[in-house]
């Protein structure tokens, strides 16, 4: 039977239960409680064996934080094909029924966290961010210099926490490219929900604020797996987010989650890579930083995209680009900032360097320069000077960071 690629129609179970399933998961009733808040069912896409749901395609419609901005961007999520109809090209008709659809929104850009790298790759997508996973032991997590407290610290109630992180996470949403705000039912059905089978034998999350002068300034969500054994505690206390409204701020709470008792090791698994963790330990070895991909980003409408940020200095930049799966944005485009104003247009003029749109995407929020990308034999610097002339204009001075799976 011929598999029909088309916008989800039915019921939501069956498009969750689908899903779940393509990722080797059963679906859990709770779980589908709070899916189904947020569910866009306009913008679902699935694959349909019949009756049968086999594959699927959801979206989550974002403000994305860019390099002085923000733009509509299609968070991509629940991407799946079953096993049982795997290797018959379902995922490529979503993926082109998705861009298109994406496209005629007039939605400059795509964002998703990718299950395997290579898979997104084929359809434009570049790697746009990084994140950073520590694991160190608590009794080798000294600071290098003792931190003064200037603020408390005290455990809250979950419905507390709904009022007092929300504001803090909103000041860094302004100003770091990767973020995308988060709506009240965001918080409630996507950050807040804490069912015991995600928790992976570890505890409730605990959750705890630090505040200045009666402001609260960070906070921290985490949860403790218990271990002893004669020797005493191997327990773990693993951070599921942590954020400061400022870097002192931030260093007060790593501080505090450092510190607490009877814990053998503290890890955390999706950190900045910037963070300021790692020049204030004082054995920044014993963190064991690892750098891993992150956030994924599709330049779904060239023009809008690079007029829609802004830019370190003014500048007229000829960019020749490909796009083998959006044929929309491929060719010359001309981008000029006079007075900080971006304008973007095609041209015929010769181009400074030339590159494939992910790679166009992985410079985009500044995660990669122009000359790093490059050297991995990525962009070609058509004219002499181009590669810095892009790099003058698309320097960032803080690395994009996701802090949120979607």
């Amino acid at each position: 039977m011929e598999i029909d690629v088309r916008p989800f129609s039915g019921d939501p179970r069956a498009f969750f239960e689908a899903g779940e399933l393509a990722f080797g998961e059963r679906m859990r009733d709770d779980d589908l409680e709070h899916w189904t808040a947020g569910f866009e069912a306009g913008r679902a896409i699935a694959a349909f064996d019949g009756d049968r749901v086999v594959g699927t395609a959801g979206i989550f419609s974002f403000d994305l934080t860019v390099p002085g901005a923000t733009l509509p961007a299609a968070g991509v999520t629940l991407v799946g094909v079953q096993p049982t109809h795997r290797r018959r090209g379902i995922l490529r008709r979503m993926m082109r029924l998705q861009l298109d659809a994406i496209h005629a929104r007039d939605e400059p850009l795509a964002i998703l966290w990718a299950s395997e790298g290579n898979i997104y790759q084929r359809f434009g997508y570049g790697l746009a961010s990084l994140h950073a996973a520590v694991r160190i032991d608590r009794d080798r997590s000294a600071f290098r210099l003792p931190l003064e407290p200037r603020g408390s610290v005290r455990f809250v109630e979950p419905d507390e926490a709904q009022r007092l992180f929300p504001p803090i996470h909103d000041r860094l949403v302004r100003r770091r490219p990767g973020f995308f705000a988060r709506s009240e039912g965001y918080w409630e059905h996507e950050v807040f929900p804490d069912p015991e089978h995600w928790r992976r034998g570890a505890s409730e999350a605990f959750h705890v604020v630090h505040e200045t002068a009666g402001e609260a300034d960070a906070y921290a969500r985490y949860r403790i797996k218990q271990d002893w054994d004669s020797a005493g505690s191997k327990s773990t206390l693993s951070v599921v987010e942590l954020l400061g409204a400022t870097p002192s701020a931030a260093l007060q709470m790593w501080q505090f989650v450092l510190g607490v008792d009877l814990i053998g090791q503290v890890e955390a698994w999706n950190l900045a890579t910037d963070d300021p963790l790692l020049l204030s330990v004082a054995e920044p070895r014993r963190l064991r930083m690892e750098i891993g991909d992150a956030l994924w980003l599709r330049v779904v409408d060239v023009a809008g995209a690079l007029a829609g940020r802004h830019y370190r200095s003014d500048g007229s930049l000829v960019l020749d680009l490909t796009d083998e799966f959006c044929p929309w944005n491929a060719g010359s485009w001309r981008l000029s900032v006079v007075d900080g104003v971006p304008a973007v247009e095609a041209s015929s003029d010769p181009a400074h360097i030339a590159c494939d749109v992910a790679d166009l995407a992985a410079a985009y929020l500044g995660a990669f320069s122009f000359a790093q990308l490059a050297g991995a034999d990525r962009v070609l610097e058509v004219s002499p000077g181009g590669i810095a002339l892009a790099d003058a204009l698309f320097r960032t001075d803080i690395a994009p960071w996701c802090p949120k799976v979607f």
